[in-house]
């Protein structure tokens, strides 16, 4: 990486808020830490932190310069992968992104496969809700992302990755887990635990209700948690139903501890896509994307 150092130790104060930890991660001197930041400050003539009691903030102009640091750092690595790529396709830094489902259930054995296939790749790695990741595609923090949801935005290419179902689960052997069957009404008298606000997996939930004449309003939601983790552990305490994506749940169903309920005449799919902002592509990313096609179409 070519780049000035004491950017280096800039950014990395402001990103922590703290000499020493700069100093910790950068393994230098925290008096070193405090000399490249002085030399800066002078080199620009303002000030880039302010003390506050025992801790340190940013002043205006240090956030202008915190903006245009990860604005420099995110063209260097650019700039490291084009010139990568002229030589060896399969080698520079992809940041991915998504959301939680596809997070948590599809994606880490496809990034383990990944990594094994093309060593020389290095990738970062983020997850989140729909909106937050679509957020960080569209602040350019993110190269490809794969993410659920229906919400779509003229700046992005979306594509195709996958289907999924979503599937009414309870824990197995409790009152709610003999209704093999209910209709969509019924549904208003089970305590539910969903998805929060922002997750496209409840945006789906919601759209498939509505379509089927329930009003999401006349739900009864004991709990909104962030992750299909969170819930299966919360489900698996709890007289509470919830809808999960079917790749969530497969080990739970093998071992008996959650249940399928069938709602009649309601199927709720969905497909997860490829998200990138359009006209930013690269050869690394297409190599990504085309991975994470035949192996999950593999599996």
């Amino acid at each position: 990486m070519i780049f000035d150092f004491r950017l280096k130790v800039f950014y990395t104060v402001a990103q922590r808020l703290s000499f020493t930890k700069a100093a910790a991660e950068l393994f230098i001197t925290q008096p070193a830490v405090t000399k490249h930041i002085k030399e800066l400050e002078h080199q620009l003539n303002v000030q880039l932190f302010r003390r506050n009691g025992n801790s340190i903030v940013l002043t205006g102009a240090g956030k202008i310069m915190q903006q245009y640091a990860e604005r420099i750092f995110q063209t260097y690595t650019d700039l490291e992968t084009e010139l990568a790529q002229l030589n060896n396709l399969e080698a520079g830094t992809v940041h991915i992104g998504a959301s939680t489902t596809v997070a948590q259930t599809i994606l880490p054995k496809i990034l383990a496969l990944f990594k094994k296939t093309y060593p020389a790749v290095n990738f970062t790695f983020i997850q989140g809700n729909t909106d937050v990741i679509t957020q960080l595609v569209l602040a350019e923090k993110i190269d490809i992302a794969i993410v659920e949801g229906a919400a779509h935005y003229p700046q992005i290419a979306y594509a195709p990755f996958a289907k999924d179902e979503i599937v009414l689960v309870t824990r197995a052997n409790n009152q709610l887990s003999k209704k093999a069957e209910i209709t969509p009404k019924q549904l208003l008298n089970i305590p539910l635990i969903l998805r929060e606000a922002g997750s496209g997996t409840l945006d789906v939930i919601f759209n498939a209700l509505n379509s089927a004449g329930v009003n999401p309003k006349d739900l009864q939601i004991e709990i909104q948690l962030e992750s299909s983790i969170a819930i299966k552990q919360y489900l698996l305490y709890s007289e509470t139903a919830t809808f999960l994506s079917i790749q969530s749940v497969i080990s739970e169903l093998k071992y008996n501890e959650l249940s399928i309920i069938e709602i009649k005449g309601l199927e709720i799919f969905r497909t997860f896509q490829f998200i990138q902002l359009h006209g930013k592509n690269s050869k690394l990313i297409d190599l990504f994307k085309r991975f994470c096609l035949s192996s999950y179409n593999l599996k």
